[in-house]
Order: structure tokens, then sequence, then C-alpha cells
């Protein structure tokens, strides 16, 4: 397990608000799919989003999720200075087999599979969205499979580079990540961001 940098996704978020989205943020459901422990849904919970949804395939992780959120909800009711935050639920299920909210949504992964999946995913917005151009937007972290967005004519790319880890985050991190051999810490990430536009659309 490889849970996102909270700045990072923080600074996503912002540079998501920058691109003039076509509905205003307290319309739009954030839906993380694969989302492991749940940071991801925790700090997009304090932003005014409509309602947080994580979906996560494996029951262990689900689990987990659910009682990080749990936790993450009593401190903020028990902390008269925390946020408030937006109504929040962990769906165990195979993210092929999601019906995506009527809301405008943001989604978000975070590289949670690869790119035959991906395919899927990609296709299976396209028969729930299409119909409805402008109501998803997508962030994807650590973009590895970016270029099948980047080549698919119902998407447009609105961002893609490196962000960075606060200082804060990356000494974490190198933490977390110090007892893994799969992974590595350079204190930033590959990312992008994405508005489905339709295949009609003039780009």
């Amino acid at each position: 397990y490889y849970g996102v940098a909270p700045s990072i996704l923080r600074a996503l978020i912002q540079h998501w608000r920058e691109t003039v989205p076509p509905h205003p943020i307290h319309s739009y459901t954030f839906l993380d799919i694969g989302c492991g422990k749940g940071r991801a849904l925790l700090i997009a919970s304090e932003l005014p989003f409509r309602k947080i949804i994580g979906i996560e395939l494996n029951p262990a992780m689900a689990a987990i999720a659910q009682l990080n959120l749990r936790h993450w909800q009593r401190t903020h009711t028990t902390d008269a200075t925390a946020p408030h935050l937006a109504p929040a639920q962990i769906v165990e299920q195979d993210a092929l087999d999601y019906t995506f909210p009527r809301t405008p949504t943001l989604l978000f992964l975070f590289h949670p599979f690869e790119a035959p999946v991906l395919k899927s995913l990609i296709r299976r917005i396209e028969t729930q969205f299409a119909s409805r151009p402008g109501t998803l937007d997508l962030i994807y972290v650590n973009a590895e499979c970016a270029h099948l967005l980047d080549d698919h004519p119902a998407f447009t790319r609105l961002f893609r580079g490196q962000v960075a880890m606060s200082p804060e985050d990356h000494a974490a991190d190198l933490e977390a990540i110090a007892q893994q051999k799969e992974y590595g810490s350079t204190g930033d990430e590959e990312c992008a961001i994405y508005r489905y536009t339709g295949r009609s659309t003039l780009r």
C-alpha cells in the first residue's frame, strides 16, 4: 500500500479549480477509485464537495478505510476548529461494475491499475457520460498510463507535469517506504488532469 501525499492532492485540486470547471465545486462528487486505506478521500472531505465516495475492491483495505473515515469524522466533530466535512462513504466493489453518480464527478486515480484495466474503465466512463460531456473531470497521480487519455478523442488534457510534495510530506514519505523495495521517493509525482469533453467536441 502506498498513499498519495496530502500536499500533492491539495495542489492538484487547486490546479483543477483554476481550470474553471463547468460546475461549482459543491455540485461535484469526489470519487476515489482504488481508495486503499482512504487517505485521499479524507483529505478531499475537508473541501466543499457535494459528496465523497471511495471505491475499493480489497475487503481488508476497504475495512481499514472505513475505520479511518469514522475516526476522521469523530475527530472533526469534537474539534470546534476543524473544517466541516463533506459526506463520505466507502464502497467495497469492483470499479468496472460501479455505476457513476449522476452528479458532476471529479474522479481521482492514484495509478490504481495498469493499462488493460484503465482501458476498461475509460470505456465505462464513455458509456455513462457520453450524453453529458463536461460533467466528469479526472485527476491522475503517478500517471504511468496517461497516454491512454492523451490519445483518447473524448478527453481533453488540462494539466500534466511534476507536482512536488511539501518537505514534511517528503520526509514522511521516505520514512513510510524505507522498508519497501517496490517504491522510491523523489519528492514529486507525475500528475495529469483531464476533462471528459465527448467525441464530438472540437478541441
